[in-house]
């Protein structure tokens, strides 16, 4: 298992060196990938530990007042995806005011330098670091010659001629276009977490969720969607999922509520994934409990049409 550690500022966790990537890896995208696979693969060959370093909570959301920006997947699953990649080390640096206000030249020092012992640092194209954006690749390359690493930046990682980036990635959700997401992050786009206990009110309509929480933050997608649940048999579970607010009932936390297809058995406390095939419609108010149910009937064999496509053995009449 890979160390994790959350503050700039400590003791030295690298002795020995180590080879550093710095991104948001919201997403765990292809261009994400192709930055830590160059890290992993360096650390391997100089014998040190390959170490992604990132920020928690994304600064864009300490930054944004009310409503904050949309992310693409929890903490949890960041940190199973970059262990997966194979890095020695992870990490999620506290980003809160005092992280915000340090110069660019400190954080190098205290984080990259006496925590890292860096011998290499690698970033992705337009790198920007330190209080007000004053760093970037530039400044790396000053102030790591006499601190003892080199950095560089990998290529930009391109698709359809056009650099893959999260905002790119988010834009695509919120337009329903899952095709082209799992373009842009080498898999379908699937959310993942423990089935927490609801209202039960799905249950007494006749279509009981299983369901996830997404631990307070902004979703990047929101309606009503043809999915397929991961984590409960050997194949994919076909479903009908719901993630929004629940306006109908005057809900207010965004909720992921999976109706598995004809599937009995009870879930809470599993880890699921639920994996987004198409979108189905945006989510909206009803005017009562009746007027859902028969919507909800409607999603049901929508979903169930499309999904026929892909395992047409387990979408059942």
């Amino acid at each position: 298992m890979p160390f994790l550690f959350r503050d700039a500022i400590g003791r030295a966790l690298c002795p020995q060196g180590s080879v550093v990537c710095i991104g948001a890896f919201d997403g765990l995208h292809l261009g994400h990938r192709a930055l830590i696979d160059r890290a992993v693969a360096r650390a391997r060959a100089l014998g040190v530990p390959a170490v992604a370093v990132g920020f928690e909570p994304l600064p864009r959301e300490l930054f944004t007042h009310g409503v904050k920006p949309p992310r693409l997947m929890l903490v949890a699953d960041k940190i199973a995806g970059l262990r997966d990649l194979g890095v020695d080390g992870i990490g999620l640096l506290r980003f809160n005011r005092a992280l915000a206000a340090m110069a660019a030249a400190d954080f190098v020092r205290e984080t990259l330098v006496a925590r890292l012992a860096a011998r290499e640092v690698w970033v992705g194209p337009g790198f920007r670091f330190g209080h007000a954006r004053g760093g970037d690749l530039a400044l790396l390359q000053a102030l790591g010659a006499p601190a003892g690493f080199s950095a560089q930046a990998i290529a930009p990682v391109l698709q359809g001629g056009e650099r893959i980036s999260s905002t790119r990635i988010r834009a695509a959700l919120a337009a329903g276009d899952f095709p082209t997401v799992a373009q842009l992050l080498g898999r379908p786009y699937a959310i993942g977490g423990r089935v927490v206990r609801g209202r039960q009110l799905g249950r007494t309509l006749g279509y009981p969720t299983a369901n996830l929480r997404f631990a307070g933050k902004t979703p990047a997608l929101r309606g009503i969607y043809a999915t397929r649940v991961h984590g409960v048999s050997a194949a994919p579970w076909p479903s009908v999922s719901s993630f929004g607010t629940r306006p109908t009932v005057d809900g207010v936390e965004p909720l992921l509520e999976a109706h598995l297809f004809d599937f009995d058995g009870d879930l809470y406390g599993r880890r699921i994934e639920v994996e987004f095939v198409a979108h189905l419609r945006d989510e909206e108010k009803f005017p009562d409990l009746a007027t859902l149910t028969a919507q909800m009937q409607r999603d049901d064999a929508q979903a169930r049409a499309i999904l026929l496509q892909y395992e047409p053995q387990r979408v059942f009449a």
